[in-house]
């Protein structure tokens, strides 16, 4: 069975074809037309080339940065802003002469994770991208859950958990909140402690390497930043519990994190005992066009 995924990005989009043991047959990227009707036009050409090559008709799947409504049927809080307002799935579907399956970017990344990547085998994952900002996925069962409202995964627009006094009321989130976790875990966020505490970095690569040289400033910045992402995560682990927890964006690739969580997940984890794993993602920035092929598993 052919499975075709796309990855509906903001500058890109990408396209990739896995056969039935998620072998890679086919892969290109085109740039994103920002607007709608073109960037119709150009994921129905991808998908034809595509079948037209492996002369084979495929399944179809999408990511996007948002979400299609289960209320209007319409795409939104995608900060590709031109799909917003639109049926995605109805159209392509029109398009391509058979039903698209759309999801959330961060449902793809836990669903490629899932399958065949670091989660492979188990049965609850939540999967995190910790980039600019911060998004999460949920797979059961090597399939996609997305909610009644579909927004099962976005953690990142709850506080904070167990704040201090001088984190209360202290950051602003695009989404009209103050204090979301994204606020304080992602790569953004990183940075912008690090430069309140007096340092000068444009990055958390930057800081990341500041880290390994030992800086003392990067050193404690990191710190609270880890303590702040355990207490987030252990919110997630006293609800769902899951089987294991993979994180995926830029911040991901820092490897203290993979030493240092484990010893403060139990420190918030309900009973003081925690073996959940956290681990780093094995496909990185092919994990969301590989899951969007995915979102047809087992159907």
């Amino acid at each position: 069975m052919l499975r075709i995924g796309v990855d509906l990005g903001g500058t890109k989009i990408e396209v990739v074809a896995l056969n039935g043991l998620g072998e890679e047959l086919y892969r290109k990227r085109v740039p994103t037309p920002r607007e709608y009707v073109a960037t119709l036009d150009a994921i129905e050409a991808l998908v034809f080339e595509a079948e037209s090559l492996l002369q084979q008709k495929a399944t179809v799947g999408v990511g996007i940065p948002g979400v299609v409504s289960p209320f209007s049927g319409l795409v939104k809080n995608a900060n590709s802003t031109w799909i917003n307002g639109h049926p995605l799935d109805i159209d392509l579907g029109k398009r391509l002469g058979r039903e698209v399956r759309v999801a959330n970017d961060a449902n793809c990344f836990a669903i490629s994770e899932a399958i065949d990547g670091a989660a492979a085998g188990e049965a609850i994952v939540f999967g995190v991208i910790i980039g600019t900002g911060c998004g999460a996925g949920l797979s059961i069962n090597g399939r996609v859950h997305n909610g009644r409202n579909r927004i099962a995964g976005e953690w990142g627009h709850n506080p904070l958990p167990w704040m201090s006094e001088d984190e209360f009321n202290s950051t602003d989130c695009f989404c009209g909140n103050k204090d979301c976790i994204e606020t304080f875990i992602s790569g953004t966020g990183l940075v912008r402690d690090y430069k309140l505490a007096g340092g000068h970095a444009d990055s958390g690569i930057e800081i990341a390497l500041k880290l390994e040289q030992g800086e003392l400033l990067a050193c404690q910045t990191f710190e609270r930043y880890v303590d702040r992402l355990g207490r987030s995560l252990a919110h997630v682990i006293n609800t769902l519990d899951p089987d294991i927890i993979v994180l995926g964006g830029g911040v991901s690739s820092i490897n203290q994190i993979y030493q240092l969580l484990p010893k403060v997940l139990p420190k918030y984890v309900l009973g003081g005992e925690c073996r959940t794993p956290v681990v780093q993602n094995m496909y990185g920035s092919s994990s969301g066009v590989r899951g969007a092929a995915w979102l047809w598993n087992n159907s």
